[in-house]
């Protein structure tokens, strides 16, 4: 019996841990290896800055190496893809904003959306969110938004800028058309930074647009932000008022930065980055860099990045249907 109590226990304990579940038994390894956080635009933006941000402090809790990968092209959709297509055990990730709800909406046909937003990736973590901005060039004229439809009516404003064809900006733009009653013309960018060059030397007199990119130029008096297009003001600048308080209704337009993997991850893996990522949010040098992209944290269970994702699909998939919005 002494002989063959071990052997039991043994048999007993590999029997155990043939019956933990694929997700558990993943979970307890993981990572295993490297992880790659996809982002699908250029270095230099908030999104990629963010994204190498939260790389080396997730590197530092689960001690593995943690490298942000930029595959670039199609209005994000090259690396969207990407990262659906890859294997599903968290050691590839998707660090995106909101262009990922609608990115697929806005392309030409034949242009290789090949994703899903609401069925292809499992959502991990809503990151934080963004408000955008009515900014107009402060010599103008242009200081409330009744300035603004006035000018717009009058014939004296006929465009807007925004960072490119599809963008949330171009969405707002279109949405403020049709709820203002005017027309002006959308004048795409091929990003932010461009398009606030142009703004500050006045060739073009206003745009939809983040605060972060504009703030120092407002401090400065050479920008004017007119209105927020959100529900509530800005915590980052109560003074302005929202578009609905200046009576602009159903404009309102959202952004958003967050992680996803590839649809099936086992729940335990989703778990274990989901509490990393929303310590990771709590920390001051942390909120501090979202700060000076004027991006405020989120954080919670990847319900509130579904939710969101979700929202935006279906809301502003109706406006782009509507209007005929398309990217580039």
């Amino acid at each position: 019996m002494t002989t063959r109590r071990p052997l039991l226990l043994t048999a007993l304990a590999a029997a155990a841990a043939l019956a933990l579940p694929v997700g558990s038994a993943l979970a307890q390894t993981y990572p295993s290896k490297l992880i790659t956080i996809v982002v699908s635009f250029p270095p230099g933006g908030d999104t990629d800055a963010l994204a190498r941000t939260f790389a080396e402090k997730l590197q530092a809790r689960v001690g593995q190496p943690v490298v942000v990968e930029n595959k670039t092209g199609a209005s994000g959709t090259i690396g969207n893809s990407f990262v659906a297509k890859a294997a599903p055990d968290g050691h590839t990730l998707l660090f995106t904003p909101n262009t990922f709800a609608t990115a697929p909406l806005v392309l030409k046909p034949g242009t290789g959306a090949t994703y899903n937003p609401l069925t292809d990736f499992t959502p991990i973590l809503l990151a934080g969110t963004q408000q955008l901005f009515l900014i107009t060039h402060a010599g103008s004229g242009l200081n409330t938004v009744k300035d603004v439809v006035a000018a717009a009516k009058s014939g004296k404003l006929t465009n807007y800028a925004s960072p490119g064809s599809g963008s949330p900006m171009h969405i707002l733009g279109e949405m403020f058309n049709r709820s203002a009653g005017v027309k002006l013309t959308h004048v795409p960018y091929r990003g932010v930074a461009p398009a606030i060059v142009d703004l500050v030397a006045g060739h073009i007199p206003m745009m939809y647009t983040t605060l972060g990119p504009v703030a120092q130029y407002i401090s400065q008096g050479k920008l004017v932000a007119v209105a927020v297009a959100d529900p509530q003001r800005s915590p980052l600048a109560p003074n302005v008022p929202t578009l609905a308080e200046a009576g602009v209704k159903d404009a309102e337009v959202g952004a958003w930065q967050g992680f996803m993997g590839p649809k099936g991850m086992p729940a335990d893996v989703v778990r274990t980055l989901n509490g990393h990522l929303n310590e990771i949010l709590k920390m001051p040098d942390v909120i501090a860099r979202m700060n000076t992209m004027a991006l405020i944290p989120a954080g919670g269970e990847p319900a509130a990045l579904a939710k969101i994702n979700q929202y935006h699909n279906e809301r502003y998939g109706k406006v782009i249907r509507e209007t005929g919005i398309m990217a580039d």
